[in-house]
């Protein structure tokens, strides 16, 4: 190459550069977030959940958009967690919606309520069945914008100092239970107690409760639980497969740059997947300690699951009378786990069924 048409190629590159540096340097700017978490860091799932998030969206942005995790109680208690994010005291939170439903019971239908969807149809509805433009359309109403960014699978329905058998034998039972779900129970004689995670072992300790449920094997075993209660229930009814949010402080996530609204929607699906995933992997083995330590497992009986059943269908019909959103939101639900289930009791339900029929015989 002649020394003319070098310096003409240079100068043409020293151009462009000029030009790109700028444009990249804009778009990519340095943003310093605070996110504040429901969970204590010793749930290491659901808490790492939002350490999680925190590390996918620092490696997709080259360390530019940096969130800074605080658990419950460093900032604001755990169950302030969406006000915080709400009023700007923090950008972000992880928790789970139905915890506000002393704000609006419509919280509770876009992270589980009883007799809801399972996790896999949780996701369709949210991701593929318009769940989240309906969510986001409610949650907008408070200053925030959501994104699935967890799920526990089906839960187990608690930890109780007694034998429960009957409906009978939940008249007066004192029980830690989160968001609708203790509505649910009240109309069956459950005094609900809403609790945070780290205070739920004292209180059952101090016999301030009889009964209390959080999630499954591997987090509950963490908190001690089979220490102060001896009967483990099944299932969740209440959470057939609850989903975690990241909320975000509307503004100032529209405040952000395009690419960085996308890397952290991306980041929190990731997530979702993530948490799943590592809850699968955990729960079997944990619940194998636990029964090998002496903590006895049992079913809640039909009628149990009959009478709750029919509480909640009375309590829809309440609720719906008198709030739009709730209405419109569980209608949807509703339409959405009535096409699933038919799906899933001819191919899921046949299959499963059968490989752990399979299994108990050997």
């Amino acid at each position: 190459m002649k020394r003319r048409d070098f310096l003409k190629v240079s100068a043409t590159g020293a151009a462009v550069a000029a030009v790109a540096s700028p444009a990249i340097a804009q778009s990519s700017p340095e943003v310093k977030w605070r996110l504040t978490s429901s969970f204590p860091k010793s749930l290491d799932t659901i808490y790492g959940g939002a350490e999680y998030l925190s590390k996918q969206v620092a490696e997709m942005t080259d360390n530019k958009f940096q969130i800074q995790v605080f658990a419950a109680g460093e900032v604001v208690p755990g169950l302030q967690a969406l006000d915080a994010t709400s009023n700007g005291t923090v950008e972000m939170c992880h928790t789970v919606s139905y915890y506000y439903v002393g704000k609006d019971p419509t919280f509770a239908v876009f992270a589980s309520v009883p007799f809801g969807l399972n996790a896999r149809q949780q996701n369709s509805w949210l991701y593929q069945g318009g769940g989240n433009e309906l969510a986001n359309e409610f949650y907008k109403k408070f200053g925030v914008i959501g994104f699935p960014s967890g799920n526990t699978g089906t839960q187990m329905g608690g930890w109780f100092r007694k034998e429960i058998k009957t409906v009978a034998d939940m008249s007066g039972l004192k029980m830690r239970i989160g968001g609708i779900a203790g509505q649910v129970l009240q109309k069956v004689g459950v005094v609900p107690q809403q609790i945070a995670g780290g205070d739920i072992y004292p209180a059952l300790e101090k016999g301030t409760i009889d009964a209390a449920e959080w999630v499954g094997p591997y987090d509950d075993e963490k908190l001690g639980f089979q220490k102060v209660a001896k009967y483990y229930y099944y299932p969740g009814f209440w959470e057939g497969g609850p989903t975690v949010h990241a909320f975000a402080n509307l503004d100032k996530f529209n405040a952000l740059p395009k690419n960085y609204q996308s890397i952290l929607a991306n980041a929190a699906e990731a997530t979702n997947t993530w948490m799943a995933a590592r809850y699968d992997m955990q729960n079997p083995t944990a619940l194998k300690r636990l029964v090998a330590s002496g903590t006895q497992l049992r079913p809640f009986s039909n009628e149990i699951l009959d009478a709750c059943l029919k509480a909640t269908n009375e309590l829809w019909g309440e609720i719906s009378a008198k709030n739009a959103d709730f209405k419109k939101a569980i209608d949807a639900m509703q339409a959405y786990r009535s096409d699933q289930y038919l799906w899933w009791q001819v191919a899921e339900y046949t299959y499963d069924s059968f490989m752990i029929r399979s299994r108990t015989r050997g």
